[in-house]
């Protein structure tokens, strides 16, 4: 059995019958179908694989299709191949034969082991215990990531067709504690909108504001201001908003067993409410910007 067969399809989009308003949303990290050649080539247990994973965030989101709200998630899993990251972020130490050219090997998330191709998982432990072929990840952004990102594309440009502008909410989810030397607790969400870059301020505002109200304390961009997708799809100007939202995974899941805990249903209720609110923000404010000339 080929990776292609286990992974049938790699990824999918939950389409309403009618879309209400042009909200999508995403969950890029939650897939957890482990191709079976890279569970042999690791040298670390699938239950430490998955501290990587946003475990269940395309569960806590589905409820919004109901609504109106397209959802597309991946199942093959971050560790594997990260769509939120740029295409060839790629550490040659990681790999037998040359990168080329065009890779960018010197990002600060490289260094940290959390390429496109990722070197590492939870605290800093080692995926692999020997090199892969650079062709191995090649093939894996050539038939997942981009194939991945074509589709998003279409069903964000869609949104943006049909209704003058797109709001793009993608989601994640963090561990409740940061590790290491800190381990204060984390805010329950942390939304990222790039600094101000991704989104116009009503949609952050309205996020921020509606889970506040909703009873969840809320960081905005720190830690986690949004990565390669929000920034990437954000352009304001041209109608276009992405908004990162984070989770804790102690806010719906016990995270030393990999199960949904008794708050599960209510996550994903407030999630329904969220995406009714930022549903509610007039296309006016959405829509393409217009210069003084005009």
């Amino acid at each position: 059995m080929t990776f292609a067969d286990e992974l049938d399809p790699p990824f999918d989009v939950l389409e309403p019958k009618n879309w209400r308003a042009p909200v999508v949303f995403n969950s890029p990290h939650s897939g957890r179908v482990y191709p079976r050649d890279f569970l042999a080539t690791t040298r670390l247990d699938l239950s430490t694989l998955r501290r990587s994973e946003d475990s269940f965030v395309d569960e806590l989101i589905a409820g919004v299709v109901e609504r109106g709200y397209p959802v597309m998630r991946a199942h093959f899993p971050r560790c594997y191949v990260d769509v939120n990251r740029e295409p060839y972020e790629l550490d040659p130490r990681m790999f037998s034969g040359r990168l080329p050219s065009f890779a960018n090997t010197r990002s600060m998330r490289v260094a940290g082991g959390l390429g496109t191709v990722a070197r590492v998982v939870g605290d800093a432990q080692e995926i692999y215990d020997q090199r892969i072929a650079v062709d191995e990840a090649l093939q894996r952004i050539e038939s997942l990531y981009k194939p991945y990102h074509r589709a998003l594309r279409r069903l964000f440009t869609q949104a943006q067709r049909d209704f003058g502008a797109g709001i793009l909410v993608d989601c994640h989810s963090m561990p409740s504690a940061a590790g290491g030397k800190d381990d204060r607790p984390r805010a329950d969400i942390v939304i990222g909108d790039r600094y101000g870059t991704s989104c116009v301020p009503i949609v952050a505002e309205t996020v921020e504001q509606t889970l506040r109200a909703l009873g969840y304390s809320v960081s905005r961009n720190k830690p986690y201001a949004g990565g390669f997708i929000t920034e990437h799809y954000g352009n304001p100007v041209a109608g276009a908003h992405a908004i990162q939202v984070e989770l804790n995974r102690a806010l719906y899941m016990d995270e030393r067993r990999y199960d949904r805990s008794e708050n599960f249903a209510t996550v994903a209720q407030d999630l329904e409410t969220l995406a009714e609110e930022i549903a509610q923000i007039p296309l006016e404010e959405l829509r393409p910007y217009r210069s003084a000339a005009e």
